[in-house]
């Protein structure tokens, strides 16, 4: 019984992330930051975005096209 219900788990995980799963999954886009446009850093830094998370520790910021603060220009 025990092999039987890790067998059907195991079918389980393996067809729902191909996109081909039991319950009509059609899978997870992931984008990168290159493909949002962005840069990753520790942190923003002034007169950029934060948009989503890098490699789970960076984050991926854009740099703000209008309306940026006046820091920025500091030097």
């Amino acid at each position: 019984m025990r092999l039987c219900l890790s067998g059907l788990l195991f079918l389980l995980v393996i067809s729902l992330p191909s996109g081909t799963g039991l319950f009509e999954n059609d899978g997870v886009e992931v984008r990168t930051c290159a493909a949002l446009g962005g840069r990753c850093f520790f942190g923003c830094r002034v007169g950029w975005k934060w948009v989503a998370y890098c490699h789970n520790v960076l984050s991926c910021c854009l740099k703000l096209k209008r309306h940026s603060p006046p820091q920025v220009y500091e030097t």
